[in-house]
């Protein structure tokens, strides 16, 4: 982002774009958001958006597009087979990350799908710097396991490490060496890293564990759904890149991976996802994957008015003003929580500020969903959603006792050229009274808890009326009607 100085303020953050197009919100009285939270079963994935007031959910499938996005909309090629769009867009990812084959999606989950079923057998080992709930369910879906070998300061709530996403090439070779290299599917490698914060991986650290993968002839898989955050990361944290164009650096990024995937409902400001595929034989292989699960090869499952829109983002994101929004956004939230008091998961990372809900909630047991309280209670106390990313969005162990989460935390995500400053503002205020009174948070528990990725469609419900309580103690402060 261009750098903005101001005369008589501190320096914030300052959107390079104009907004065009708006969308009007409502902020429910609080007695109503306590009844949409029991309605919702304390889920806010259960909540109607229209009544929700800053949705901080996610960043996926909810970016602005920009006014080049949408009037490449109107040129979209809609011929089931053979369409134009495709080959357009097929053409854009070459020239980006100079690999030819593109495999179609309608999404990051469908990706993974393809790829675990084609390189997954039943005992095999996926090594990752961390997962995500998605990537890591196709692999145990299939009898596989994964192995998060993440870097320890990784796993540091607070910390100065500038990537926290790197993986540790020690444990891999340590697995590596259990397992036997024949028995590793694939090594994936996320940037950033979802579950930890969005924290991101050095360049450095990729080309060092591609090259030890591709030497025992293991697969080596980017996850580049949030690959523009750490692109933005690479050139402001890494030394050695501060020079290279965030294009040069998406080449060099590429030029390590036989395989990149993406949701473009992140990469690209739109909705759908790719598979690029370096290898000839490899690629005719997955071929059949996405005309039995996806649709015809030059659509995938994906609308062509969102590919057109698609090819457009693509490029957008190697701009570095357009990339460098989300980030210098997330930093300000995160810096001034911070300054408050609030405990946040640092360096500030990607995808949106994380909040550390074992520091925020440390009263509430790990097993009553601390994440998943504080997650109610922010909805209850300023109509805001976010995310929980903690032990609610674990799969129970084999024994039914709980997998605690090694990072327990809130995600607020900011999605790209959506929110304005003042916005944010309100935002870190409501956190910050949340905070003040943090000790009337209480637990949750499952009263409908699905079997896999129960933290999208579970329902629970609060272990006292401590709900009730907050919402008291919130409308004698800012009155019914806020």
């Amino acid at each position: 982002m261009s750098k903005i100085h101001f005369s008589y303020r501190k320096e914030v953050p300052v959107e390079m774009h104009k907004v065009k197009i708006v969308q009007k919100l409502t902020l429910l009285p609080a007695k109503e958001r306590l009844q949409k939270m029991k309605e919702a079963g304390f889920n806010t994935f259960g909540i109607h958006n229209g009544d929700i007031f800053m949705d901080m959910l996610t960043d996926s499938g909810v970016n602005a597009m920009s006014d080049n996005m949408q009037a490449a909309m109107l040129r979209a090629d809609d011929a089931y087979a053979g369409s134009e769009t495709f080959y357009r867009m097929n053409d854009k990812l070459t020239e980006i990350f100079g690999i030819e084959h593109l495999l179609p999606a309608h999404q990051g989950r469908a990706c993974e799908h393809i790829i675990a079923q084609y390189l997954v057998k039943p005992g095999s080992t996926v090594i990752m710097n961390y997962h995500f709930t998605t990537s890591k369910a196709h692999v145990t879906r299939l009898g596989g396991k994964v192995e998060e070998l993440v870097i320890d300061e990784g796993l540091k709530v607070s910390s100065t490490c500038p990537f926290k996403g790197n993986i540790d090439l020690n444990k891999v070779k340590a697995c590596v060496e259990k397992e036997g290299a024949e028995n590793i599917a694939y090594l994936r490698l996320e940037a950033g890293t979802n579950l930890i914060g969005g924290q991101p991986i050095s360049y450095a650290n990729m080309k060092e564990a591609t090259e030890y993968a591709k030497s025992l002839g293991i697969p080596t898989i980017l996850d580049a759904s949030l690959l523009q955050d750490n692109l933005y990361f690479i050139k402001t944290r890494e030394e050695s890149m501060k020079d290279k164009s965030i294009r040069e650096i998406t080449r060099m990024i590429a030029d390590l991976f036989d395989i990149i995937y993406f949701s473009a409902r992140k990469f690209g400001f739109g909705r759908g996802g790719g598979i690029l595929v370096r290898d000839d034989s490899m690629y005719t292989e997955m071929e059949d994957y996405i005309t039995m699960f996806e649709g015809f090869l030059t659509y995938g499952g994906m609308s062509v008015k969102e590919m057109e829109a698609l090819i457009i983002g693509f490029e957008e994101t190697m701009d570095f003003d357009t990339i460098a929004h989300g980030p210098s956004f997330i930093n300000y939230c995160v810096n001034e929580l911070v300054d408050l008091g609030v405990p946040m998961i640092t360096p500030a990372g990607g995808l949106g500020a994380h909040i550390d809900a074992k520091s925020f909630v440390d009263h509430i047991k790990a097993e009553e969903y601390p994440a998943g309280s504080l997650v109610a209670a922010l909805y209850l106390c300023g109509g805001i959603r976010g995310m929980e990313r903690g032990t609610l969005s674990e799969e129970r162990n084999p024994d039914g006792s709980e997998r605690i989460a090694s990072v327990e935390m809130v995600r607020l995500a900011l999605p790209r050229r959506v929110f304005t400053l003042s916005q944010i503002e309100y935002v870190i205020d409501r956190v910050k009274w949340l905070y003040d009174h943090r000790h009337m948070i209480g637990g949750l528990r499952f009263v409908h808890e699905p079997k896999t990725l129960r933290f999208f469609t579970g329902k629970l419900e609060p272990v006292s009326d401590w709900p009730e309580k907050l919402i008291e103690a919130y409308i004698k402060d800012f009155g019914e009607d806020q």
